[in-house]
């Protein structure tokens, strides 16, 4: 045997124990008690999260998938594009909130780093993103890619809203596809472990 095939033989073998691995370890995910899988999907800021989640009629559920896939329930999270907070707002979403939202507190930006304002804030975002595009998916995506991107996949008819397919998200926007993914996966966790 050549040394250039005993390296591929190794690359398959190694593929193979990786793929082997990832079963084993998703089926032992799978089989550990709930209670310790609430581990991995916490709900912590509950007392937040529950007060927003039914003043702006958004499910809390879907709040939690949020926060856990934005920021960990890091609440000085800051990513490298200006989002801060749990809930990873960006300035432009904290301004439509601000608008909007007729609490007299006279936030800043900054106050996003405090637990409640930035739930307060993000929760209102969520449902006024559904509002508009009737779909966890669709808002998702507004909340990832921004309003305009989507609205325009939706006029253009690149996104069907009554027969979405997530693979017809332009590749340049592929962050914003597995985004949505990561964010369902996690919503439909919490259901299974909350509901």
């Amino acid at each position: 045997m050549t040394r250039r095939a005993r390296r591929k033989n190794r690359g398959a073998v190694f593929l193979v124990v990786i793929i082997i691995l990832f079963v084993i370890a998703f089926a032992m995910y799978k089989s550990v008690p709930a209670f310790l899988r609430k581990n991995v999907y916490p709900k912590k800021y509950s007392e937040y999260v529950e007060k927003y989640s039914e003043e702006y009629d958004i499910d809390e559920n879907f709040i939690y998938a949020i926060i856990k896939t934005e920021s960990g329930f890091d609440c000085d999270a800051q990513s490298n594009v200006g989002a801060i907070g749990l809930m990873q707002l960006m300035p432009i979403a904290f301004e439509e909130v601000r608008n909007n939202i007729d609490e007299n507190k006279g936030l800043a930006f900054s106050d996003m780093y405090v637990p409640e304002y930035n739930i307060m804030y993000g929760s209102w975002y969520l449902h006024y993103l559904y509002k508009q595009f009737g779909s966890y998916e669709l808002t998702i995506a507004a909340y990832h890619a921004g309003i305009t991107e989507v609205r325009g996949w939706l006029d253009s008819g690149v996104l069907d809203e009554n027969n979405l397919n997530l693979d017809n998200i332009p590749s340049d926007f592929a962050d914003t596809r597995h985004y949505i993914n990561k964010v369902i996966n996690a919503y439909k966790e919490y259901n299974r472990l909350y509901r």
